[in-house]
């Protein structure tokens, strides 16, 4: 007899990679990590890529390995407007071309390489990548922020942080993971709800922290009120509206990342704060720092989970763990062409997560914890006092 059974364990599916990368916007960094007059090696795409600002202090983003004979144009230096290969000098500008071959008569008609489209947005350098090589779609890029980059806000304070191992789709599944925000991030999300709609997949939350820990978001005078939305399937701005102890503050955070490999990528993140009325410029960053310090450690702690766990295609699922497999539907419409782009990857949709069960269990759990605490400094006082008394 064939087929399963409730007794039946359930085999877990790992599934393969993508063999291609997501179609989009992906941001390389800090526009001003570029702006020194040299060139940078960017990992990307299963390869490298090489970025220097030209003589007009444009940004400029081209395949790392000259078409000539492979030399690592990253390594070489920048002459003019051109990016020139260490090995045997060709001069490569922004738009894919050899300019020059300085000790040649003249440049091969197909001396061309792979160039990519750049857009500086919020601060950041953007390219946009595509396997059909189309043309940038200005459309899809993430809005700009209102008022950042000025003296209304704090400067970025910005991360950069190797991932091996893991796909970039785990990552993107943390949008629907309303439970993982008390196991991993230690808080209380009170409130939970998902919008997919186009190119943008949004979580709204409300959080508070755990009085019975500390790290993550592990502070009960801390309570988070969340937007986070993915411009297509790199790109995520998260605006927080941040209440501790009756202290509020904006806080922008920018998630992002470019795929390295097919079980790799890079994750940046970075902070900015509006300045909140009637503080001085030192007290303002200081609270911007540690944000970015509470904030980032969040991200380390989900890269402990990426860094041992497995990819699973076939999650089982209950029903407060939320729309994971209607979140990948969406996400696989960058890993498609554009032809077989289907309207399920794209129509609205939405979810509420019912959080009440959860919170319940959370509750009872933390008020043991803050209890089994209590007993255990009851008990060390005692032995301290048995010490000191020599009884």
């Amino acid at each position: 007899m064939s087929g399963t059974t409730s007794s039946t364990p359930r085999l877990l599916d790992a599934g393969t990679a993508p063999e291609r990368y997501a179609r989009g916007w992906h941001c390389l960094g800090l526009a001003s990590t570029f702006a020194d007059g040299r060139p940078h090696s960017v990992a990307g795409f299963g390869g490298q890529l090489v970025v220097w600002q030209d003589s007009q202090g444009g940004l400029n983003v081209l395949d790392s390995y000259c078409r000539h004979m492979g030399g690592d144009l990253s390594q070489g230096s920048v002459k003019g407007d051109e990016i020139a290969c260490p090995f045997h000098d060709w001069r490569w500008g922004g738009d894919g071309r050899c300019k020059s071959i300085p000790y040649a008569r003249r440049v091969p008609l197909r001396a061309r390489t792979q160039t990519y489209a750049t857009v500086v947005r919020n601060d950041q350098l953007l390219i946009w990548h595509d396997p059909e090589g189309s043309a940038p779609d200005h459309d899809l890029l993430p809005p700009e922020l209102p008022g950042v980059g000025t003296d209304e806000y704090t400067g970025w304070s910005w991360e950069v942080v190797p991932i091996e191992g893991s796909n970039c789709r785990e990552l993107i599944d943390n949008v629907v993971d309303m439970a993982h925000f008390y196991y991993v991030h230690l808080s209380f999300p009170t409130s939970f709800r998902n919008v997919f709609e186009g190119p943008r997949a949004t979580q709204y939350m409300e959080s508070k922290g755990r009085p019975d820990v500390s790290g993550g978001y592990g502070d009960e005078d801390l309570f988070l009120r969340s937007e986070a939305t993915y411009y297509g399937p790199s790109y995520m701005i998260n605006w927080l509206d941040v209440d501790y102890k009756g202290f509020r503050t904006e806080v922008v955070l920018i998630n992002c990342h470019i795929p390295t490999g097919p079980d790799s990528f890079t994750l940046q993140y970075g902070i900015t704060v509006k300045k909140p009325e009637g503080l001085d410029e030192a007290t303002a960053q200081f609270i911007a720092a540690k944000y970015a310090d509470m904030f980032g450690s969040g991200f380390l702690q989900d890269v402990a989970i990426w860094k041992n766990k497995v990819p699973v295609q076939n999650p089982l699922l209950c029903e407060e763990d939320g729309p994971v497999y209607q979140l990948r539907r969406w996400y696989e419409q960058f890993y498609v062409d554009v032809a077989d782009v289907r309207p399920d990857m794209t129509e609205r949709f939405e979810f509420e997560v019912d959080t009440t069960k959860a919170n319940e269990y959370w509750q009872q759990e933390v008020a043991a914890n803050l209890e089994r605490r209590k007993a255990d400094d009851a008990a060390a006082a005692t032995r301290d006092s048995s010490v000191m008394t020599g009884t």
